[in-house]
């Protein structure tokens, strides 16, 4: 089931929520809404899902094909999961799944089909054995797959996700995403998921929706828009960034002669990781910073310098055999150079 949200507004007052949003998903496919807070990702997922409105005027939701900017929200035929759950304190992990079906008045199966459908459900999210526990008996992450199962129990066509995991530790959250991508590939539900943690949804989407402002910013792939932000803000909101002076740069013989000139706004972004590091030469081109400090904490070292002349910061990561290697202490002087940089006019692979 496709869905395209086409030149949707929607304002609070004289607060813009969303200018003009365009968006379409692919059928089967898990796509992630990613960006800060207030830049319109909820908003639009809950358009989407029929429990807000677009502007009178503005725009039109479309389910594969068929309009349903005018369908009410339980005739949609969408999930819907919380961030903070929403079970029924009162009813067991088993009633609240079957809680959707026994509510219908048109079509509801048969007790001993839901008794199914539920325990089916239980399976696939790999708590079949706690069907008889009440929510307060079970950890975030099982109350959290409890909501996914209660979704799914009404055969939606579209499954929505708001921040499914932000009420989740760190350790519990990169479990439960894993698992989420696992359990897509198995069910294919068109599936879209609200977060504005950058590597949840790197690591698990088919495609990346950064929303700023109010507005699209850039759809692609993980990989696309990280290694080919299309916008400064997509830079600097998909990982660590570097942002240096495009002349200092040129003038350190960091960029080719004449590429200050090329920049749209005067700056060149680096990620750590594509800044090469080596012990002071005077004589040898490159940018002249010294070492504030290291953290060598992990598979990789990081180091925050400072360039000389003009005191910028610049993050390098580097493996720490290369930092053993390099015998770089505090305080010292080194070399930086650009293995590949990104400006907004021009790019350049040094």
């Amino acid at each position: 089931m496709s869905v395209t949200a086409s030149a949707i507004t929607k304002t609070f007052g004289s607060y813009t929520a969303l200018g003009n949003v365009d968006l379409d998903v692919p059928s089967g496919q898990l796509v992630a809404l990613l960006g800060p807070s207030g830049s319109g990702k909820t908003t639009l997922l809950r358009i989407i899902a029929g429990l807000e409105h677009a502007d009178p005027g503005s725009g039109r939701i479309l389910f594969h094909g068929e309009d349903v900017t005018a369908v009410p929200a339980g005739k949609r035929k969408v999930g819907f999961v919380f961030q903070h759950y929403a079970l029924f304190r009162h009813m067991t992990v088993f009633e609240n799944i079957a809680f959707g079906l026994n509510v219908r008045r048109e079509n509801r199966p048969s007790k001993s089909e839901i008794a199914d459908r539920v325990h089916r459900l239980l399976k696939l999210v790999q708590l079949e054995n706690l069907g008889g526990r009440f929510p307060s008996q079970l950890s975030g992450g099982q109350r959290q797959r409890i909501a996914l199962a209660r979704a799914l129990a009404v055969e939606p066509k579209v499954l929505l996700l708001d921040e499914p995991f932000g009420a989740l530790d760190a350790k519990v959250r990169k479990e439960l995403r894993r698992w989420l991508r696992h359990f897509h590939e198995e069910i294919h539900l068109t599936t879209l998921f609200v977060t504005h943690d950058q590597e949840e949804a790197l690591e698990i989407a088919d495609k990346v929706v950064i929303m700023n402002q109010a507005k699209v910013e850039q759809v692609g792939t993980p990989q696309e828009v990280y290694d080919r932000p299309a916008s400064p803000f997509v830079y600097q909101f998909l990982g660590n960034v570097n942002v240096l002076r495009a002349k200092i740069l040129a003038d350190a013989g960091v960029l080719p002669a004449g590429a200050a000139a090329l920049q749209s706004d005067g700056l060149v972004y680096v990620r750590p990781h594509d800044v090469a590091i080596a012990t002071h030469t005077p004589s040898a081109p490159g940018l002249t910073a010294v070492l504030r400090f290291v953290d060598a904490a992990g598979p990789q070292a990081r180091l925050a310098l400072e360039e000389i002349g003009t005191r910028a910061p610049i993050d390098v990561e580097i493996s720490r055999s290369e930092l053993e290697q390099l015998h770089l202490k505090v305080g010292d002087l080194a070399s930086l150079r650009l293995r590949q940089s990104r400006s907004f006019g021009e790019d350049y692979a040094i």
